[in-house]
C-alpha cells in the first residue's frame, strides 16, 4: 500500500466523539476548497458505522451547501431516519464553524436475491495500456498558468492510479468534443476486505471527473486552467452489485445538457469483467468567468 494510500483510509478513519457524532480531517485539494468526494465519502462512513454489518450502502443523495475549510476539522451528525426489516435509512449533516456545508442521506439495505439484468458494458481499451496521470500529466504542463499545477494534480490523486482513454478537457482546451469521458481507476493498493470501505472509495473517487464530459462539450479545460469556476451542487449514486476499488473499475461518463450556469454528468461505473456497479448522477455550477 503506498503512503498517500494509507494517509486516505487515515482521513476516512473519523474520529467518534459522540453518540452519532464524528469528527474529520481534511487534505489538501487543487482548488482552496475540501474536496467534494472527501466529505461525501467521510458523511457516507459516518452513515455506515451507524448501521449493522449485514446491510450494505446500495444510494446516497447528497446536497453540497457550502465551500468546506480545509483548515478546520468537519463534524458529522448521524440522524437515524429508519431501522426497517429490509431497509436502514441515515442522514448525515457536515458541520463548520457553526454552519452546515453538506448534507447526505444515504440508505442501506439487507442482502436479498431477486431479478437481475443490466445493460452492455461498453467499450474501451485495457487500462494497463494507458499512461499513468505521472507519464501523462507533464505533457501538459504548458496549458497550466500556474507552473506547480502538475505536482498540485499528482498529489491530490496520489492514493488513486486514474487513467484516461482520452484526452482530458485541459489537454484540448478550445476545442468542442463530444460530450463524453472516459476513466479507468483503482486505489494504489491493495484495501481491506470491508465493503464499506470499497464503496466510500468509490464515492471520493465519482467526484474527481464527472463534470469533465460538460467541459469537453464546449471546449473548455477546467477549473486547472481557470476557464472555467465552479462546484458541485448534488450527487446521488446508487451501488447495484459488489465491486472492488482497488480492481480496475471502468467510469463512463456523459453530459446530457448544461444551462442555467448549470451542467449535468451522468456515468456508470463496470467491472473490469463487464458488471455494471454503480450509476452516479452529478449536477455542477460551472461558468465561464467574467473578463
Amino acid at each position: 500500500m503506498s503512503a498517500t494510500l494509507d494517509s486516505l483510509l487515515d482521513l476516512l478513519d473519523l474520529e467518534r466523539i459522540e453518540q452519532d457524532i464524528f469528527r474529520g480531517r481534511s487534505r489538501s485539494a487543487v482548488v482552496p476548497r475540501v474536496f467534494g468526494g472527501q466529505v461525501a465519502a467521510q458523511a457516507l462512513v459516518a452513515a455506515g458505522r451507524t448501521v449493522p454489518a449485514d446491510r450494505s450502502a446500495h444510494s446516497l443523495h447528497a446536497y453540497f451547501l457550502r465551500p468546506g475549510d480545509p483548515g478546520a476539522p468537519i463534524v458529522y451528525s448521524v440522524d437515524r431516519i429508519r431501522d426497517g426489516r429490509s431497509f436502514t435509512t441515515r442522514r448525515v449533516v457536515a458541520v463548520q464553524h457553526g454552519k452546515p456545508i453538506f448534507h447526505l442521506s444515504a440508505s442501506f439495505q439487507a442482502h436479498e436475491d431477486g431479478m437481475d439484468h443490466q445493460a452492455a458494458m461498453p467499450s474501451a481499451p485495457d487500462p494497463e495500456t494507458l499512461p499513468t496521470a505521472a507519464e501523462m500529466l507533464p505533457r501538459y504542463a504548458d496549458r497550466f498558468s500556474d507552473p506547480r499545477m502538475v505536482d498540485r494534480l499528482l498529489e491530490a490523486r496520489a492514493a488513486v492510479d486514474l487513467r484516461y482513454v482520452d484526452a482530458p478537457p485541459f489537454a484540448t482546451a478550445g476545442e468542442p468534443r463530444e460530450p463524453r469521458s472516459q476513466v479507468w481507476f483503482r486505489t494504489h493498493g491493495k484495501l481491506a476486505d470491508d465493503p464499506l470501505l470499497h464503496v466510500c472509495m468509490a464515492t471520493y473517487v465519482s467526484d474527481m471527473t464527472l463534470l469533465d464530459s460538460v467541459l469537453l462539450a464546449h471546449g473548455r479545460g477546467g477549473w486547472a486552467i481557470g476557464d472555467v469556476v465552479g462546484a458541485s451542487l448534488d450527487h446521488a449514486m446508487w451501488f447495484h452489485r459488489p465491486f472492488r476499488a482497488d480492481e480496475w473499475l471502468l467510469y463512463d461518463q456523459q453530459s446530457p445538457s448544461a444551462s442555467g450556469g448549470r451542467g449535468l454528468g451522468q456515468a456508470r461505473i463496470w467491472t473490469a469483467g463487464g458488471k455494471l456497479a454503480i450509476t452516479v448522477i452529478q449536477e455542477g455550477l460551472v461558468r465561464v468567468p467574467r473578463d
